[in-house]
């Protein structure tokens, strides 16, 4: 359980030492692959330990950020009232891979996660400005986070339009430039190929969702290509039948939201997305959950490749995924079986041909849920009668 944190420590320790060329960071287990933000939060890691080796603090310390991740996650559930109470149970107490992730394996993955979840809750109270300097702070651990990015930059349109939203994206890419300087001083080519490698190949011996195919189909870029399509294409589709819910060309959400027509109201977390209105008839907090959740389980459901760490990718977010549809209580036990099976997938190491294909077909059945269940019906254009019209929020802003 050493072998990770034991990497992790390596490639700061350099960064310790001066070492400011990013290409000259490495550990045992290979080159430094991770954005700057991961060097930070782990060098203060590795002084907090010791120089890492006091390895039972570090558990420790990662214990505490998984209650407080619980914390994070049980709060944006609240929000949404969607998840039957029972269900937190399974998410505390039923996985040992999650615990394993957190507590033993001391991985990043759950840093990023933590930080993602934070964003989200800054989201749902409608600080936008602080839920993407926390956005790009969790990017900035680990790329995984850019899955989310698809459905946040579409809430940001719709928030803001294409003027309002620009400097949204300043923050998230100031951050990265900020959290990059020192690298990116000294060798700006070898700081961008190794943070953000996204044509790095996977080793098939870890693959926990592809190993019913050959290695060599495995490995083929042609494959990687289709899977690239492939989510793009899911992507759109959520886009433009799933989250734009209005009968307007999606390209409306390029304009001032005050200069829509029809009018809609802006979206808030205070007032029901009455535009929005679905079979499920999600409330405002449960749109902005909906949306994020959903562009993140696209990109696992095509993603080249899962190790078992990448499981914290997405494991909170199920819950939510397989209830924000209407559920008959009937309907409740398939459900936690799904829940079930995933984790019995996530379980079984070495992967099998078996566990590779039952995710598939788990993955495939939360799809085929989020689209029938979520699609939306004919909505007047009126809008709610309302008191008297309410100034923006200035946090909003």
């Amino acid at each position: 359980t050493e072998i990770d944190w034991k990497a992790y420590m390596q490639e700061v320790e350099g960064f310790a030492n001066g070492t400011l060329d990013y290409t000259q960071l490495r550990g045992d287990t290979g080159p430094l692959v991770y954005p700057a933000g991961f060097v930070y939060i782990f060098l203060g890691l590795y002084y907090a330990t010791g120089r890492g080796s006091d390895i039972r603090l570090a558990q420790y310390l990662f214990a505490g950020l998984y209650l407080l991740n619980l914390l994070l996650v049980f709060r944006i559930y609240c929000r949404t009232n969607k998840v039957p109470p029972y269900v937190f149970f399974f998410m505390c107490c039923a996985s040992y891979r999650i615990h394993s992730i957190f507590v033993l394996r001391l991985f990043n993955d759950p840093v990023a996660m933590a930080i993602l979840f934070l964003a989200i809750n800054l989201f749902l109270e409608e600080r936008w400005s602080w839920g993407c300097l926390l956005f790009s702070l969790a990017v900035s651990v680990k790329m995984n986070i850019l899955l989310f990015a698809p459905g946040l930059l579409f809430l940001l349109l719709q928030r803001f339009g294409l003027l309002g939203c620009i400097p949204k994206l300043c923050i998230c890419a100031l951050l990265q430039v900020v959290l990059g300087l020192p690298f990116l001083l000294v060798n700006p080519v070898g700081y961008l190929t190794r943070s953000f490698d996204l044509g790095r190949q996977f080793l098939f011996k870890w693959t926990v969702n592809w190993r019913f195919l050959p290695e060599e189909v495995f490995q083929n870029r042609v494959f990687h290509a289709a899977l690239l399509l492939a989510h793009l294409a899911g992507l759109g589709l959520f886009a433009l039948h799933r989250w734009h819910s209005s009968k307007e060309s999606i390209l409306t959400l390029l304009k001032d939201p005050g200069k829509r027509k029809p009018a809609s109201p802006r979206l808030t977390v205070n007032n029901i997305l009455w535009q929005a209105s679905c079979v499920c008839l999600l409330n405002a907090s449960a749109w902005i959950v909906f949306i994020l959740f959903s562009s993140n389980f696209l990109g696992v459901c095509c993603s080249r490749s899962l190790h078992y760490q990448f499981y914290v990718w997405y494991f909170h977010t199920l819950p939510y995924l397989l209830w924000c549809t209407p559920t008959t209580k009937l309907a409740h036990m398939p459900k936690v079986l799904l829940l079930g099976v995933i984790e019995l997938c996530w379980n079984t190491y070495p992967s099998t041909v078996c566990s590779s294909l039952s995710l598939h077909v788990c993955h495939g059945l939360i799809l085929l849920q989020l689209w029938y269940g979520t699609a939306p019906t004919p909505v007047s254009h009126t809008p709610p009668p309302s008191r008297k019209p309410t100034a923006m929020s200035k946090k909003a802003q």
